[in-house]
Formats: structure tokens, C-alpha cells, sequence
């Protein structure tokens, strides 16, 4: 199975930074600028899956024609099994261009009101595109007196949750390693890599061991490893 991740993100470059590829020589914004074929953009990435970094510089995302993602992913399409992109929520040009790129959305949020404001507004988008999201993952709950809960956010957004992925501050810690790793990679077994796991299971189809041992061994394939990088 071979999987493709896209930085789509081409404003911010996080999944770039996350896995420590800020500085590769060639990125998405290069390809879409027209100065590089995307063949040239793909690096190999953690357990074997290729990734496409986003650029950092300023002056280079102000010329970029966000409009050519949607014919760039098209023309790797049939090479890939699966192409995930990662993008930030919102309305803006890039986060309709990655959308529309796209044949399904899944839609992330923190469970706080500016952020499941940004999430619908990116549904109400999708939408638009005829790029129905699916379902809803909430990120860094806490568990903490105001934020909006599992059934709230399902309200809101009427979608379902498939999962919530609890703060946790060795995501954090992931960053300040002198080589970089997803926290899934370096702390397999902690609270957020076993719900990111257990979500990436449910996404890709895999059956999810009940006890808690089998928790951090759940049956992964390709998509399922990849998926669990979102976690930050």
C-alpha cells in the first residue's frame, strides 16, 4: 500500500516542522508556482511513507497559485493508494483549495468555542465544494470546566465524533527532540498515541483490540500509521 501526505497547509507549513523537514530543498510551494514537477516534492517520511513538505518562505506563499493543488494531486493520483492533506480550518483561499482537491474531509477541533467556529465554517465551505465531511475528531481535550463537550460539538457541527484525543504534553516534548519524531513513533503506549491509534483504527477499518495491553498493539495498516500523525 503506498500513501502519499501532503502539507496543504501552504501558509504555516506545520506538518513540515512536525517532522523536521522545514529545509528540504524542493516543497508544495515550488510545485505550485510552477518551478517543479511534484514527482521532485516527495520525500520518504517516518515507517515508510512518502510526504510532501510545505515551504516557509513568505515572499514564495505570496506568489503561490493555491488553485493549481487540486490538478497537482490529480496528476499522482493513480500512483498513490491513499493521498492525505493536511490543512488548517478556516475560509481562506488555501483551506478551499485543499478541499477542493479533496474526495472526503474529516474535520479536527479543540473543544473551544473559536475553534469549532473555525471547523464549521470549514464544513460550511466543504459543503459548498460538494466535499461533504464525514466525521469530527476533537484534539487536545482536557477535560477541563468550559469546553465544549463530545455531544455539544456533535450538535454543532451534525456530524459524528469518532474520537477525542486528550492533551498531553509529551506532544510537546516530540518537538524538542534533536530528531524529531511523531509522538505516536516515540511514545507509542501514552494516553493521546493510543487514541490517535484508536481513531486511525476506526478510519481505516481495522478491528480495535478491547484490553488494555492490546490498546497500544492494535492492528495497523499503512493508512492507520499515517493517520495517527495528525496528533500534535
Amino acid at each position: 500500500m503506498k500513501v502519499l501526505l501532503v502539507d496543504a497547509d501552504i501558509a504555516m507549513a506545520n506538518l513540515s516542522l512536525l517532522l523536521g523537514m522545514q529545509s528540504s530543498p524542493i516543497t508544495l510551494h515550488d510545485v505550485l508556482l510552477g518551478e517543479s514537477s511534484i514527482h521532485d516534492a516527495v520525500y520518504d517520511g517516518p515507517k515508510g511513507v512518502s510526504f510532501v513538505p510545505s515551504g516557509l518562505s513568505l515572499e514564495s506563499y505570496r506568489r503561490v497559485d493555491s488553485e493549481r493543488l487540486e490538478q497537482v494531486i490529480k496528476e499522482i493520483a493513480t500512483e498513490y493508494d491513499f493521498i492525505l492533506l493536511d490543512a488548517p480550518a478556516g475560509i481562506e483561499k488555501n483551506v478551499m483549495a485543499a478541499i477542493s482537491a479533496a474526495d472526503q474531509v474529516l474535520l479536527i477541533t479543540a473543544p473551544d468555542s473559536p475553534s469549532v467556529a473555525d471547523v464549521l465554517k470549514a464544513k460550511i465551505v466543504a459543503q459548498r465544494l460538494n466535499v461533504p465531511p464525514t466525521t469530527v475528531v476533537i484534539n487536545l481535550v482536557r477535560k477541563e470546566k468550559g469546553e465544549i463537550s463530545k455531544e455539544d460539538v456533535m450538535k454543532i457541527l451534525e456530524l459524528p465524533v469518532i474520537g477525542e484525543v486528550p492533551y498531553d504534553d509529551e506532544v510537546r516534548k516530540s518537538f524538542l527532540q534533536e530528531n524529531v519524531s511523531p509522538l505516536v513513533i516515540r511514545k507509542p503506549k501514552n494516553p493521546a498515541s493510543i487514541a490517535i491509534q484508536k481513531i486511525a483504527a476506526k478510519i481505516g477499518g481495522y478491528k480495535i483490540e478491547e484490553t488494555a495491553e492490546a490498546a497500544g498493539q492494535e492492528k495497523k495498516g499503512l493508512l492507520a500509521r499515517i493517520l495517527s500523525i495528525f496528533g500534535r
